[in-house]
């Protein structure tokens, strides 16, 4: 059955190059490909009259900061999904702060929210517990990985075969979190040489990333998969990290390479069979 979607996020992928915005625009393109349609707008444009003039159409709603709370309030009266990112719903959204990643009552927010969706889509497993852990809901889904284009992959089936060289890449970003400084000090003590790493364009960056056969990252909050970690491993690099990245403790990621590659083009299917298996119940 054709169905009619709207996505709604904070930024699109022409705004920002990030993980999140790379995954929704690979699964819109999944979903029309399919013949269905898709919509686009941004959170802070959601009104309650565009929700109700859209009541037949199916809602996939990714980051959400800017979601006003009555736009919050129509959606709970049309079928929705949230494609969770990262913790919204948590006040300051790092539930590294607490023990065991649970956070106390004061600190949770949009709770009806995540209740009212047809299913709240988590990175992996590791996501989801943290998830589960802290609102006790049952909506919660593991989509245990995450979207590649057709020509990411080629690129890193590229990249995957070059020389490196035997030194360690470093993501360089601005964003405290992600542990950029952390990863440096960990070179420096070691006495290991590295190359800070960022491009705005996706191919240059996977490129420079490759060039080294490791790659430190030892991000501040849990990450709910980490692409970058995962382009590395597809890239055929190995992987120096801490206990914060939900990718690392998936059953798949013993993969290496192009069978990691494989297994992420699979992927492509499995997840868009669940979001669109959600929205058919």
């Amino acid at each position: 059955m054709i169905m009619k979607y709207v996505f709604i996020a904070d930024f699109f992928v022409d705004e920002i190059l990030g993980g999140g915005e790379i995954n929704n625009e690979e699964l819109a393109g999944l979903l029309r490909q399919r013949g269905h349609s898709v919509i686009e707008i941004k959170s802070l444009d959601v009104t309650s009259d565009f929700v109700a003039d859209r009541w037949d159409y199916r809602f996939v709603v990714n980051n959400f900061v800017n979601l006003l709370d009555d736009a919050k309030e129509a959606l709970k009266q049309v079928r929705y999904i949230i494609y969770e990112h990262d913790h919204k719903y948590l006040k300051r959204r790092n539930p590294a702060l607490f023990e065991n990643y649970l956070a106390p009552l004061d600190e949770l927010v949009n709770l009806d929210f995540y209740r009212q969706a047809a299913a709240v889509l988590c990175q992996t497993g590791f996501h989801a517990d943290i998830v589960k852990t802290n609102t006790k809901l049952e909506n919660i889904i593991n989509v245990g990985g995450n979207l590649w284009s057709s020509g990411s992959f080629k690129a890193m089936e590229g990249y995957l075969k070059k020389e490196k060289r035997a030194g360690y890449s470093i993501l360089n970003s601005p964003i405290p979190h992600k542990g950029t400084l952390s990863a440096i000090r960990f070179c420096e003590l070691k006495g290991l040489p590295y190359e800070l790493i960022s491009s705005n364009d996706h191919y240059e960056f996977l490129n420079r990333l490759s060039n080294n056969q490791n790659f430190v990252f030892f991000p501040q909050t849990p990450e709910t998969l980490s692409r970058v970690v995962c382009e590395a491993r597809m890239m055929g690099m190995k992987v120096v990290t801490n206990n914060l990245v939900g990718a690392t403790k998936e059953e798949w990621f013993p993969l290496k390479g192009q069978d990691l590659i494989e297994y992420m083009k699979e992927k492509r299917e499995d997840i868009t069979e669940t979001v669109m298996g959600v929205f058919s119940r």
